[in-house]
């Protein structure tokens, strides 16, 4: 006997079957059950998500020798005659091939005659949108009005191209693509039923590959099978897709994250070696930082379904979610960008550098003549940042803006206050520290960091603390970020130490109120320090330039 692919043996033959499509399955389900058939079926959706297969186990349930129901028994003639493919009253039409005016006219002629054999005369026509407009115009009135004996059930992957007129007299049903786990879960199964051994990872990189179509699946698993030798590990899917093993991403955002170039090219080096597809492997950075910025977002949220959880949760304990954020978007565009560069290795190089260069810690100071002052200012402050822009009509312009950093720091004037030589040691908190110093001590990150800002202390003592959360942020308190705080403070004062937030009106200044209030008085500092200098004075007076953009930046 010839071997029948795992798509076709496999293919869903009741409703119960079916992966996903539960809001489409509802509504068949009810209407078959309760006798509200509707006389044409619009399904749409990507390739490979079960609209064909909707349609037959739909003419099936119509025309079961034990009736109209949800359920057909799957072994009267009728069942088995649909399921083989060879049921006379279901008419399967390719629309592809039969776009001719004539050809529709045709197919309707017979409309008016009684099924042969079923209850019901089911017209399948796939692809639906491909009919011309001439056979379209020929559909309507029929499509409109058909016998009672008489259903259609269209499908098409392209519903924009499909008349108006063609809309309104459908039941139109929206098939979604299908995620990742459903796949997987499914092609798991499938293997159980085969006795064939397969590794969760390889599962996982076929289920990602398919895109949300679980016949693309299916034939990637055919794939993998055979290129197996009727296994399914996790290397020779990877090889046999083009992609690498997840540790290759964790090994790139590694680099990424600290900051270092060579260990990231190395990476790609080692890649190259694997012949990766780089559109892909970019596709697996994102994810991952994703799963990065989510587990940051709501601590101890990330499954396993990759393989990566723990190192997911590392990452997310050693980036900063602004440079997640940065990294994704510059990932986003180098996605969109990368098939105009010369090649795909030098496209995703490019990418990963982009995003060493806009690390905001990652940026390479040039000392100026100036850095030489010390003025006593907040030390947690970099040198201000500021231009002097004089008018267009000035010939000294190219001396302003375009001087190597070495000749501006002989001209440019010392426009910014500086800090000491080292940052300040963080203390350990007490029960005598303020709430600012406290929440500064304690490990806290995300929401839970954003409820403790927004907090004053009503009182507190080793065994209790009792702190108030104004009213307008009160959409920020949730039991479980109070018990991270409460462990958090645990770890400090004791555990014996409980904690209470209540909510009302504040009077006092919040850890929050403080950064603001800092912030701008070393803004208002810096513009004072910048405007009072005489060197930029004189040059204002001299050329007519302008200050803007100061701005002090946190070291």
């Amino acid at each position: 006997m010839s071997y029948q692919v795992l798509a076709r043996k496999w293919r869903p033959r009741r409703f119960d079957e079916m992966v996903g499509q539960g809001h489409i399955l509802r509504a068949l389900i009810n209407a078959l059950d309760n006798d509200r058939l509707h006389h044409a079926y619009l399904f749409t959706g990507t390739r490979g998500v079960g609209k064909t297969t909707i349609a037959r186990i739909l003419a099936k349930s119509l025309n079961c020798e034990k009736g109209v129901s949800a359920t057909p028994c799957g072994e009267c003639s009728s069942c088995v005659e649909v399921d083989e493919g060879r049921f006379v009253d279901l008419i399967e039409v390719d629309a592809a091939s039969r776009t001719k005016v004539d050809e529709t006219r045709e197919l309707l002629d017979n409309v008016q005659y009684a099924p042969t054999r079923g209850r019901y005369k089911v017209y399948l026509i796939d692809e639906v949108h491909m009919f011309s407009n001439h056979s379209f115009n020929a559909l309507l009135k029929t499509l409109e009005e058909p016998p009672p004996h008489v259903k259609f059930l269209l499908a098409t992957t392209d519903p924009q191209k499909l008349p108006v007129t063609i809309l309104s007299r459908c039941l139109q049903f929206n098939l979604k693509a299908l995620q990742l786990d459903p796949i997987r879960d499914h092609l798991e199964d499938i293997l159980s039923k085969e006795s064939i051994n397969a590794e969760k990872p390889a599962l996982n990189q076929i289920a990602r590959a398919a895109h949300g179509s679980m016949r693309d699946a299916l034939s990637l698993l055919d794939q993998a099978i055979a290129y197996g030798g009727g296994v399914v590990n996790d290397d020779d899917v990877c090889t046999m897709l083009g992609v690498i093993g997840p540790q290759y991403t964790v090994d790139v955002v590694d680099a990424i994250a600290a900051g270092d170039a060579s260990q990231a090219l190395n990476c790609v080096q080692a890649m190259s070696e694997q012949a990766v597809d780089y559109e892909m492997m970019l596709s697996d950075v994102l994810s991952l930082l994703q799963r990065v910025a989510v587990e940051q977002a709501v601590p101890n949220s990330t499954d396993n379904s990759r393989d990566d959880k723990e190192a997911v949760i590392r990452l997310a304990s050693q980036m900063s979610a602004e440079d997640v954020q940065l990294f994704y978007q510059i990932g986003l565009i180098g996605r969109r960008d990368i098939r105009l560069a010369p090649d795909l290795r030098a496209g995703f190089e490019m990418v990963l550098l982009r995003m060493l260069a806009f690390t905001p810690n990652g940026a390479t100071q040039t000392p100026s003549v100036a850095q030489k002052k010390t003025p006593s200012v907040a030390p947690a402050v970099k040198p201000a940042s500021a231009s002097v822009t004089t008018p267009k009509a000035q010939p000294v312009k190219p001396v302003v803006t375009e001087t190597a950093p070495q000749q501006a720091a002989e001209i440019a004037p010392d426009v910014s206050p500086l800090v000491s030589d080292s940052a300040p040691v963080k203390k350990a908190a007490d029960i005598n520290s303020s709430w600012s110093e406290i929440t500064e001590a304690i490990s806290l990150s995300g929401l839970e960091m954003l409820l403790a800002s927004q907090c004053t202390v009503i009182n507190k003592s080793k065994t209790a603390f009792t702190l108030l959360l104004g009213n307008e942020h009160k959409q920020l308190h949730r039991e479980k970020f109070e018990q991270r705080i409460e462990k958090a403070l645990q770890s400090v004062f004791g555990d014996e130490l409980k904690l209470e937030i209540q909510i009302g009106v504040q009077e006092n200044e919040t850890p929050a109120m403080q950064v603001d209030r800092e912030k701008q008085e070393l803004q208002e500092h810096v513009e004072t320090e910048v405007a009072n200098d005489d060197v930029v004075q004189s040059i204002q007076q001299r050329f007519g330039a302008t200050v803007q953009g100061v701005k002090p930046t946190e070291q």
